[in-house]
């Protein structure tokens, strides 16, 4: 063996070896390797001492110990392989009492139920649920949310979606669900981008890092009502809103009229405020 990490830990590629951990296509897996890298995605969140961090498929751990490493108080790792198991047991022994590991898949896990109160969301996201759990984080019920700010990492396709702003040409075509859903609620900003390099295995496209952070909602619209405004009017996002949003309100022509918006215009073009106006007049 190598020499020991900063941390008192094995290098990761050490870990990964002694414990078998090839990455699954099936889970979404690409693992970072890079504990600098590790570290600056955890510095993105703020300092963290004494603050409680929620993490998503953590695997063998890299983003884990930068968390700690950065003074987390306390860890809740949600991870659905059962074979990362044991790598994150000898992390959570080199950190007592500080790593709770939660076996379960993140989609069927209520990350608000384990916790003491208010907590940060910094995660590496598989890519196959990433943006499920991202828009469930972005609509609930009640908001501010039980977390303070989030920051996670997606594909950049998925990063420029949820940061770009309205317009035709604008974003390059970005703007859509995500967009709209992230920026009702919170402020967001791409802190910075990971090449394939960084992962192992690597992957076909690069990742970003996004930071969230909750603010005063722009209107007190029904998060279920929003969402199926925006997926109608997206659904078909080069036609007219007076025909897209056929596809979920039978009367779209009296929805358009209602929020005061010309039945023409495509959905690119509209603001978030509009976007707001047609969830009011369809609720």
């Amino acid at each position: 063996m190598s020499g020991l990490a900063p941390d008192g830990l094995p290098p990761l590629r050490e870990v990964i070896a002694a414990h078998g951990l090839r990455a699954k296509k099936a889970l979404g897996q690409n693992f970072l390797m890079d504990l600098n890298l590790t570290g600056r995605i955890a510095r993105v969140a703020g300092s963290l001492a004494g603050v409680t961090v929620v993490e998503v498929g953590p695997g063998p751990g890299g983003l884990t110990r930068a968390l700690l490493a950065e003074g987390a108080a306390r860890v809740v790792a949600i991870e659905r392989d059962a074979r990362c198991l044991a790598a994150l047991a000898e992390i959570a022994a080199q950190y007592p009492g500080r790593l709770e590991v939660i076996e379960g898949d993140a989609l069927e896990v209520d990350p608000a139920a384990l916790l003491h109160g208010p907590a940060r969301i910094v995660a590496n996201l598989p890519y196959n649920v990433g943006t499920e759990l991202f828009v469930r984080w972005m609509t609930p019920d009640r908001w501010p949310p039980w977390w303070q700010s989030l920051t996670c990492m997606f594909q950049r396709e998925v990063a420029e979606r949820i940061v770009a702003r309205p317009g035709p040409g604008r974003s390059g075509g970005a703007y859509g669900r995500l967009s709209v859903l992230a920026q009702w609620r919170a402020r967001a900003r791409i802190a910075f981008e990971v090449p394939p390099a960084a992962f192992t295995p690597p992957p076909t496209v690069t990742s970003a890092v996004v930071h969230l952070v909750p603010t005063e909602p722009l209107a007190a619209v029904p998060p279920r009502v929003l969402e199926r405004v925006v997926a109608a009017a997206f659904a078909q996002r080069r036609k007219m809103l007076r025909q897209s949003l056929k596809t979920g309100f039978a009367d779209a022509a009296a929805l358009l009229e209602a929020a005061g918006i010309d039945p023409t215009r495509r959905a690119e073009t509209l603001s978030i405020d509009e976007f707001l106006a047609l969830a009011r007049a369809a609720g």
